[in-house]
Parts: structure tokens; C-alpha cells; sequence
């Protein structure tokens, strides 16, 4: 107010005290908020420096979500795969059965001497039936390698069978002495192929006709419930599977999984999927009176899921890595949230031990300013009393 004259004392006094006010309410204002930077005009750089980083750390914040749910849709997959190891094993489990089952066919195919020899197992060549340098050849025999032996000067019933070994063949001598020609337990639902003894050393061994195999009833029910023992599996195996996904995302099922890291997008993980249903393992159900007739055909499926094992571990390893990488960054994005909400603190929260001291000192301040303001008053004050 113009109309009012203050003394120079009284004046400075009122600044002094006006001064202190505002610096007690900036004080209060940082006790109550625990920041000494509340607003860009208090300090721009650190206003907007700390701004920065907690944007950072927000965005940074929201990935986390998008890498938790990863990891839970690797440990979906992970889960997955251990119960498909699982199941893999039990069917191998199955077709073991079938080679310790007994034999599905007896007697088997078999084909014998038309006249009992003159040799031993010592040593078939007996110089008139079989001689020297006579050859037996015998088609391919339930997918095996055709058999031609030429018979030297000395030929052990041994030394055959190593020779028939590779057509699925084996051979003896009965109570006769004839040579009697069998299928392994291998090719037990074959008939033993064309049979031929040209007698190029004018040996006169002849052999009868081939007999087809004959099955045993009681073998091929077990085979078949075993049959159906393993289609169960397989079917389970499809299942499992089909049933591994996290939100919606299957690594087993031919999903892919794509991880980002920071916020700009520029750091990613792009997990490749895998479908690995019975068919993609490279597994079929079988047919009962198909498979499983003899140890072929078990051999046969326990190679494909001896194959399929090989590639659920394979499998197995890959995900482990991804999920070691991706819990790495997770650690690492949780660790520099931390980083970046510690620095933005640093710029911008107050001490409050220096802020309550400074109070403290404030209201003391004031409190002398506002007996200082009284003391100059009073010369006024006796001017007044000379007036009266």
C-alpha cells in the first residue's frame, strides 16, 4: 500500500521474515513430497533427466510381462517334452515285448533236403551230394540280402549259417541228417525264397518244396493286444502334445515365440516351434496282423522310436538354452528397472534429515525475525507515547 511508510528497519525486517516464509514452505513441500525436483521450474535438467529414465523403466517395466509369460510358455514346452520322453519310452517298452513275445509263427517256413547227407556239421561237403564248388542260391527273404554260396572243399554247418545270416535264414541237420533250411525268428511271418542248387560241381543235393510259415493263434493275440498297447500310446502322444501351450502359444504344436527385450523393439528372441504329434515324431499306429508278427517288424518300429527319442532330447537341450537366455535378460531387465529408478531418484529426492534440519533452522530463523520486527516497531511505538 503506497499511503503506508515503513522505517528502513522495519522494512528489512519484513523482507528478512517474507524470505524465510518462502523458504519454510519450499522446505515443507519437500518433506511432504520426498522430492526436492517436483517441477520442471524447481530443476529442469534433472526434471527432465529423471523424467527420461522412469519412461525408460516404465516401458522396460511392461515388457517384463511379455518375458514372464515367455518363460512360463518354455516351461509348458519343457513339460510337454518330458511326458512325450515318457510315453516314447513305454512304446519302446512295448516292442521289446514283442521280441521276448514267443514267436508268432510255428513252425516257420522252412524248406529240407530231399535226401539226407553223407557229411556232418563239421563239414557238409561230402564229395556226391554236395561237392566242391557246387552253389546255393536262395531269393531274398523277408527284406533280406540274397543268398548264392559256392561250397569250397570244406564247408561247416557253422559257416553256412554265417552265409545265411544276412537273408534272415538259419540251417541244420535234422535226426535224418537232412539239411533243413529255417527263418530267423526275424522274418518268422516269411516264406523262405526261391531255392536253387545248380550243382555246378555235379553235386546231386535237392531240396524239397518250401513250406509256407504257419501262424501260432495263441502268439498273434498277444501281438495284437500289444498292438493296441502301443496305438494307445501313439494316441496319447498326439494329446500331449496338442496339450502343451501357455496363453494360447505351443511349442510342440508348431507355434513360434518371439521375446522383445527393450523398448525400442530392436532386441529380440524368435523361439521356432517344433510339431511334435505322433506324426511328426515320425510315429504311426500299427495294424494288428500286419505288425508285430515277428522281430522284423518290431526292430523296425523300435528304430523309429529310437529316432523319435533322439529328437525329443535334441529338442530338450534347445529349450533349456532358450530358457537360460531368456531368464538371463529377464534378470538383466529387472536389474536395470533398478538402474534407471535409483538414478531418477538421485536427481530428483530430497534428504529429508537435511530437509528437517533445515526446517528446524527455518522456524528458528523466523521466530528471531519476527522478534526482530517487534524491536523495530517499538521506536515508533515511543513516538506515539510523545504524541499522547
Amino acid at each position: 500500500m503506497s499511503g503506508i511508510v515503513l522505517s528502513a528497519s522495519v522494512r528489512q525486517n519484513l523482507l528478512s521474515l517474507q524470505s524465510t516464509a518462502d523458504l519454510l514452505a519450499t522446505t515443507q513441500n519437500r518433506l511432504s513430497t520426498g522430492k526436492k525436483v517436483n517441477t520442471a521450474l524447481d530443476n529442469p535438467t534433472n526434471y527432465f533427466t529423471a523424467q527420461g529414465l522412469d519412461n525408460r523403466a516404465n516401458d522396460i517395466s511392461n515388457l517384463l510381462d511379455g518375458i514372464g509369460n515367455g518363460v512360463q510358455v518354455l516351461q509348458a514346452a519343457n513339460t510337454g517334452l518330458t511326458s512325450l520322453q515318457k510315453l516314447v519310452d513305454t512304446a519302446k517298452s512295448i516292442a521289446n515285448q514283442v521280441l521276448q513275445a514267443p514267436a508268432g509263427y510255428s513252425p516257420k517256413s522252412t524248406v529240407t533236403s530231399a535226401v539226407a547227407l553223407t557229411g556232418n556239421s563239421a563239414n557238409l561237403v561230402d564229395g556226391t551230394i554236395i561237392k566242391a564248388g557246387d552253389v546255393l542260391t536262395i531269393a531274398s527273404t523277408g527284406g533280406g540280402t540274397a543268398t548264392s554260396i559256392t561250397f569250397g572243399a570244406s564247408e561247416s554247418l557253422d559257416q553256412l549259417n554265417v552265409a545265411l545270416a544276412a537273408n534272415n535264414l538259419s540251417a541244420s541237420l535234422d535226426s535224418a541228417n537232412k539239411l533243413v533250411i529255417t527263418t530267423t525268428n526275424d522274418a518268422a511271418s516269411s516264406t523262405i525264397g526261391v531255392v536253387a542248387y545248380p550243382g555246378a560241381g555235379t553235386g546231386t543235393l535237392t531240396f524239397g518244396a518250401v513250406a509256407a510259415p504257419v501262424a501260432d493263434a495263441a502268439s498273434q493275440i498277444i501281438r495284437a493286444n500289444l498292438v493296441s498297447q502301443y496305438n494307445n500310446v501313439i494316441t496319447q502322444i498326439t494329446t500331449t502334445a496338442q496339450d502343451s501351450s501357455f496363453n494360447g502359444i505351443n511349442l510342440l504344436n508348431g507355434d513360434d515365440l518371439k521375446l522383445t527385450f527393450n523398448e525400442t523393439g530392436k532386441s529380440t528372441l524368435i523361439i521356432k516351434g517344433v510339431t511334435f504329434n505322433a506324426a511328426g515324431l515320425g510315429l504311426a499306429p500299427l495294424v494288428a496282423g500286419t505288425d508285430f508278427l515277428d522281430s522284423a517288424s518290431a526292430k523296425a518300429t523300435m528304430a523309429k522310436i529310437t529316432s523319435a527319442s533322439d529328437a525329443l532330447r535334441t529338442q530338450a537341450s534347445t529349450l533349456g538354452s532358450n530358457l537360460s537366455i531368456v531368464q538371463i535378460r529377464q534378470d538383466f531387465s529387472k536389474n536395470l528397472i533398478n538402474v534407471l529408478q535409483t538414478g531418477s531418484a538421485n536427481l530428483t529426492l530430497a534428504d529429508t534429515n537435511e530437509e528437517a534440519a533445515n526446517s528446524q533452522a527455518l522456524a528458528t530463523r523466523q521466530s528471531i525475525a519476527v522478534s526482530a520486527l517487534a524491536l523495530a516497531n517499538q521506536a515508533q511505538a515511543s513516538v506515539l507515547q510523545l504524541l499522547r
